[in-house]
């Protein structure tokens, strides 16, 4: 069995998966409603809760696979990216208990965690494919060839990532935090058309949402409190189609232009209806493993080299991918 362990953000996480990828128990405690009335993550305040739920998770995470540390062969955690502070709950956690068993440890980048992802609840994604990976804080394309090698990356976002345009979309709208769903609920009772958003066009297969977020927010000015109460699922419905759009745009073309047509999508926006929609043919995450959580980590540890005892102990996590 491999323990896993994610604190990248604001979901204090802990699985147990099998060395073949059955998921034996998944546990995931979000922080969503602390942080809503800040309208976002505040680092400080999301470690300090990391710090008191972590313990909790784990158990949780070992009572549902009918497990002890005892039966725990390997354990996993999420190295980064990520807010630092909470990263450093995650990895010091991990230590103390692989220390405690002299167990290995394997670390593993969150974005690749994403994308084994596909290999939870399903039959994986058959090597090579297009990979959206669009989050709260990242929006990437990647071109994945095989689970052990690093992915190619084609294009980023140049500004804010997807997840992050529509938690602040949804702070211009009024709407709650998490963002994301906020606009996809209220979307489904709008028309997409009734405003026309810009998409950006930026050289290669990169992204850039700060130019959409600034047209809601000269819209939402224009028209003024009352008829922004009367037109609101249509602002939400017609920025949700900007943003959709500019994904699904991009991802065709970097298919096309690897030739590589087999299509995945991971990440919180993987979540998205409109965008399932509008990649009928793409490989999906699980809806319960688009957000961040553990399993996904434990899935990806499995093609990662780990690090045996004492080797792990001056282990440090990063911010940013290099």
């Amino acid at each position: 069995m491999i323990l896993g362990i994610e604190t990248s953000c604001d979901e204090t996480a802990a699985a147990v998966v099998t060395l073949e990828g059955e998921v034996l128990s998944s546990v995931v405690s979000s922080q969503a409603d602390l942080h809503a009335r800040y309208g976002g993550v505040v680092p400080e305040v999301a470690s300090r809760r990391h710090l008191e739920l972590v313990a909790p998770v784990v158990r949780e995470a070992l009572d549902g696979a009918g497990a002890d540390l005892g039966d725990v062969e390997r354990i996993a955690v999420t190295q980064g990216p990520g807010l630092v502070g909470a990263l450093l709950v995650g990895v010091s956690t991990a230590k103390a208990l692989a220390w405690a068993r002299r167990l290995p440890l394997t670390p593993v980048d969150h974005l690749r965690g994403h994308v084994a992802s596909l290999e939870l609840g399903g039959e994986p994604v058959e090597s090579p494919f297009v990979c959206l990976l669009a989050s709260g804080g990242h929006t990437l394309l990647l071109l994945v060839h095989g689970k052990t090698d690093e992915p190619e990356l084609l294009g980023t976002t140049l500004d804010d990532a997807a997840g992050e345009a529509f938690d602040k979309g949804a702070r211009l709208l009024g709407l709650g935090y998490p963002g994301g769903a906020a606009i996809d609920a209220l979307a489904q009772e709008g028309h997409a058309e009734a405003f026309s958003f810009p998409v950006a066009r930026v050289p290669g297969l990169d992204f850039s949402f700060s130019g959409l977020k600034t047209a809601l927010l000269y819209a939402v000015r224009d028209l003024g409190e009352r008829e922004l109460e009367r037109r609101r699922a249509d602002l939400a419905a017609s920025y949700q189609c900007a943003i959709v759009r500019a994904l699904t745009e991009r991802v065709l073309a970097a298919a096309e232009q690897t030739g590589v047509p087999r299509i995945a999508v991971v990440g919180g926006v993987a979540a998205n209806s409109e965008l399932r929609a509008a990649l009928p043919a793409a490989h999906f995450a699980p809806l319960s493993y688009c957000t961040d959580n553990a399993a996904m980590i434990a899935a990806a540890a499995r093609h990662v080299r780990p690090l045996a005892y004492p080797e792990y102990l001056d282990l440090d996590v990063y911010a940013s991918r290099p």
